[in-house]
Order: C-alpha cells, then sequence, then structure tokens
C-alpha cells in the first residue's frame, strides 16, 4: 500500500507516482472537519477511519491519543487527542488496511467509553470488532433456536426478502431513469405482491426467488457509466468505462466477490465490510447469538445471523456507492491492478468509501419474539 509502481509500465514511473500523490491528496481533502467551537460542542460523534503504515493508537496521561497512518509523501502528520467523556470523541474507530500498534491500555480505554475498534483488510473483509460487551441473552438465543425448530424461520427470512426488495426498488429509484431501470422496478414490485401472496414453501424456493430479483436490480444500473480523466496517458480496461454485474445471494459462492476485479465491486466490499461491522455489534449489543441465522446456513467465517440481517441494507449500501460513483471523476491512481488481476483501492479512497458507508441505523428487525 502506498505505492503504485506494482504494474506501471517501465519510464512511466515518475508520472505515476506525481499521479498518486495527487490522488491521495484530493481523496483526503474530503476529511477536512468541521470542529464545533465555545463551551457547548454538538454531541454529533462521528466514525473515525484511520489508513496507511504506521497507525497508532495510546493513552497519554489518561487521554486517547491517535495517530493516523501515512499514505504518500509528503504528507502532514495527523495526531488527535480524546478525553474521557469528551463529546467529539468518535463513535467507533475503523482501521482500513494499516499497519501499525495499538496498546492494551487503549483497549481498555475503548471499553470503558463504548468506542468499538474495527479493523478492515484491503479486500473488504472484516478482521476484528473489538470492544463491543459481549453476552447471550440467554432468553432471546432460546427463542432464536425455538424459531429454528418451529418452522418460523421461514416466516423470518421472507421477511427479510421482502424488506430487500422494497429497499432495492428504492435503490433504483434513486438512479437516473431508464426503461431498463423502470422495467426492473416495476418486476420487482411484481416479485414482492407474489412473495405476499404466495410465499414461497422453502429456503431454497427463496433463495430462488431472490436469485431472479437480484439479477434484474443488478442488471438494471449495471451499464451506469463511471467518469474518469487521465486515461490517455494510463489506459484502464474497457469494462471499468461502465457499472458491472455483481452476483446474486443465490448465486454467491464463498469469496466469489471478494477479490473484486471492477473498482465498483471492490468500493462495494467495503461498504458491505462497515455494514457488517455494524450488524455484528447490534447483534452482540443485543443479545442474539449471530451463528444461528435463518437465509445463511451457518459458516465459521461467515456469522450466519450477521448475514442474514445484512440482506435487507445491502440495497442501502449500494445506493450511497452509487451516489457516491456518479458524483466523482476518477483516475486511473485510484486503482491498482495486482499481478492475479484483482482491483485495489488508493487507501486515502478507501477511508472516504468506508466513512461515507455506514448506514445512520442499523436494526435487527424482529427476530424471535
Amino acid at each position: 500500500m502506498g505505492q503504485s509502481a506494482g504494474n506501471l509500465i517501465e519510464g512511466r514511473t515518475v508520472h505515476a507516482n506525481s499521479d498518486w500523490l495527487d490522488r491521495c491528496t484530493y481523496w483526503s481533502r474530503g476529511f477536512v472537519e468541521n470542529v464545533s467551537s465555545g463551551q457547548n460542542p454538538r454531541p454529533d460523534r462521528q466514525p473515525l477511519v484511520l489508513t496507511g503504515h504506521g497507525v497508532h493508537l495510546r493513552v497519554d496521561n489518561g487521554a486517547l491519543v491517535v495517530r493516523n497512518g501515512f499514505t504518500h509523501y509528503p504528507q502532514a502528520g495527523d495526531v488527535r487527542r480524546y478525553f474521557r467523556g469528551d463529546l467529539r470523541r468518535p463513535s467507533r474507530i475503523i482501521i482500513v488496511d494499516g499497519s501499525g500498534s495499538v496498546s492494551l491500555d487503549v483497549l481498555r480505554w475503548l471499553s470503558e467509553q463504548s468506542i468499538p475498534l474495527i479493523q478492515i483488510d484491503w479486500q473488504g473483509r472484516v478482521v476484528a470488532v473489538v470492544g463491543t460487551s459481549y453476552g447471550f441473552n440467554t432468553e432471546r438465543v432460546a427463542a432464536q433456536i425455538a424459531a429454528q425448530r418451529s418452522g418460523r424461520a421461514l416466516s423470518i427470512a421472507r421477511s427479510l426478502i421482502a424488506a430487500k426488495i422494497d429497499n432495492s426498488i428504492e435503490t433504483l429509484q434513486s438512479l437516473p431513469s431508464t426503461q431498463s431501470r423502470k422495467a426492473a422496478a416495476s418486476m420487482l414490485r411484481k416479485a414482492a405482491t407474489e412473495l405476499a401472496r404466495r410465499p414461497p414453501r422453502s429456503i431454497t424456493g427463496l433463495l430462488g426467488m431472490e436469485g431472479g430479483v437480484a439479477f434484474n436490480y443488478f442488471n438494471a444500473w449495471r451499464s451506469l457509466p463511471l467518469r474518469w480523466k487521465g486515461t490517455g496517458r494510463r489506459p484502464i480496461p474497457e469494462d471499468w468505462h461502465r457499472i458491472g454485474q455483481r452476483q446474486s445471494l443465490s448465486a454467491r459462492k464463498k469469496l466469489h466477490n471478494r477479490f473484486a476485479s471492477h473498482p465498483v465491486n471492490a468500493m462495494l466490499n467495503y461498504a458491505y465490510a462497515v455494514l457488517e461491522s455494524q450488524v455484528r455489534m447490534q447483534i452482540v449489543t443485543e443479545g442474539y447469538d449471530p451463528n444461528i441465522g435463518y437465509l445463511h446456513s451457518p459458516d465459521p467465517d461467515r456469522p450466519a445471523l450477521v448475514f442474514d440481517l445484512m440482506e435487507p441494507l445491502r440495497p442501502v449500501a449500494d445506493r450511497k456507492i452509487l451516489e457516491f460513483v456518479q458524483s466523482h471523476t476518477f483516475h486511473p491512481a485510484d486503482f491498482t491492478i495486482r499481478s492475479d488481476g484483482v482491483c485495489r483501492l488508493n487507501p486515502e479512497l478507501a477511508r472516504q468509501l468506508v466513512r461515507l458507508a455506514a448506514i445512520d441505523s442499523v436494526s435487527t428487525v424482529v427476530l424471535a419474539r
């Protein structure tokens, strides 16, 4: 991370490094914060997103000292100090594709202040969530198990897919109007009606319906154009000029989309990682067992309930990314193509995406009451 010469043509290194510096500077400007002045600052707590080499968190005289990492040179140092009870302390700290150190005193400080620490790797995968209180509510876990045994799991799964369809329609309606998007929205409305009137009698049938809905949903916005500059000097793959396809729930295989070869899919991975961390924290806070799900099969690497409850919110995360890509002009230096064809984001771009991707509120809806 922090270098763009890995896949450059010999003789263009100077230009590439200059482009990398320019784009890092461009994206990092999006993080200039408005700090409230006066005796009563607004208690508007936002996530603090860190990235780069040398991220360092320590406790000094009772205060949390945070040093952000470095992603390019030259770069001004970014050091922040938070006191206990500070109204401006972050709601959570997210480390994105960073290297550095965190002391045990920091973990204790964050726990006392109820500030989760989340680590996301360059693939958009949640590596760790630390600092949330963890303890099962025995009554809620028992209700989860009872729902599985009584057959109510299918009803819960249906409600999750119904909510996902509604949010997918809203996302389609937020896009520029075209005949294909109107047709897709109409198809999704029919699917929602069908789900309500004649719901599938098995999870397999429900996944089959979701697969058809997802295909039409993603197909409706895969042709949206992306704006670029600087491609005359640094060409990009032809399929990067438009948004590509994304797999549906029923078609997904483990890590199928993790190694994204397209910038938008790479961005979506980060958005889904933020969503996963938020849902996971909410489940733990409310005392549910994240491994007892209704729609996804249990997997040590994919807590079933977490991924169940992410489904209705995925279109919301999609909407945030679609709004972002439509409002920006990208440069080839924003992305690096690895030797295996995987697309990797400029760390400052990834940092901004993670901050913008946070869902305003996450609910576990009605699970097993």
